[in-house]
């Protein structure tokens, strides 16, 4: 990914946090079939030696997981909120642009064939969106029938990305004066839709951390 320095992220904690709040992500994967993409749910951990890991899981039925080979490099692609700018919001004349946030995740991938090594990250997945001090009814994966259960696993394949190296752009506005920054971000929040919001509070927090 083209990443100018200013809009370049290196920040560990700032990587791993995003990771987490952005977890849907596109894994894409070059083999035999052609460049392959699936949008799907992933999960951070961490090996015994520090190194990210990024688990998720595909259905059985989608061909992409039999291009997971030894050694062959995938791609996860997260994107964060995005939102158009409008040259109309500087002090003088310019062109349209977008303010973003995105993160590339490289790596080798392993399946995960044991049921002992699949159901911890399913069960990691699914108490990030549904913790368990949440009140009831929450998803359980261990309350789930166990002929229900056994059925959808069996009817997914789990994999298990060893990230080698990171990526990251934080687009900001960064390479505009204090001023236009914060015309930027104000016209964003009074757009109010989310995304615009978020980056809005974003440019806010890249500027008070620089």
């Amino acid at each position: 990914m083209y990443i100018p320095p200013r809009f370049l992220v290196t920040d560990d904690a700032v990587i791993d946090a995003f990771l987490r709040a952005h977890g849907f992500a596109t894994l894409v994967t070059a083999g035999p079939a052609g460049l392959l993409a699936t949008h799907l749910p992933v999960e951070l951990g961490r090996a015994p030696d520090g190194a990210r890991l990024l688990q998720g899981h595909v259905s059985r039925a989608n061909p992409q997981w039999r291009e997971f080979e030894p050694g062959r490099e995938a791609l996860l692609v997260f994107l964060g909120p995005h939102a158009y700018i409008s040259p109309t919001w500087y002090d003088h004349p310019n062109v349209p642009t977008w303010n973003y946030q995105a993160l590339h995740a490289y790596g080798a991938v392993r399946l995960l064939t044991r049921t002992d090594d699949l159901v911890p990250p399913l069960r990691a997945l699914a108490e990030h969106y549904e913790p368990p001090h949440n009140p009831p009814p929450r998803f359980d994966l261990d309350r789930m029938p166990p002929d229900l259960r056994a059925a959808e696993l069996a009817g997914i394949v789990a994999f298990e990305l060893r990230v080698a190296r990171v990526e990251a752009a934080f687009k900001l506005s960064q390479n505009r004066h204090a001023a236009d920054a914060a015309r930027i971000a104000r016209e964003l929040e009074a757009r109010g839709d989310d995304a615009s919001r978020a980056i809005a509070r974003a440019m806010t927090g890249a500027r008070q951390n620089s």
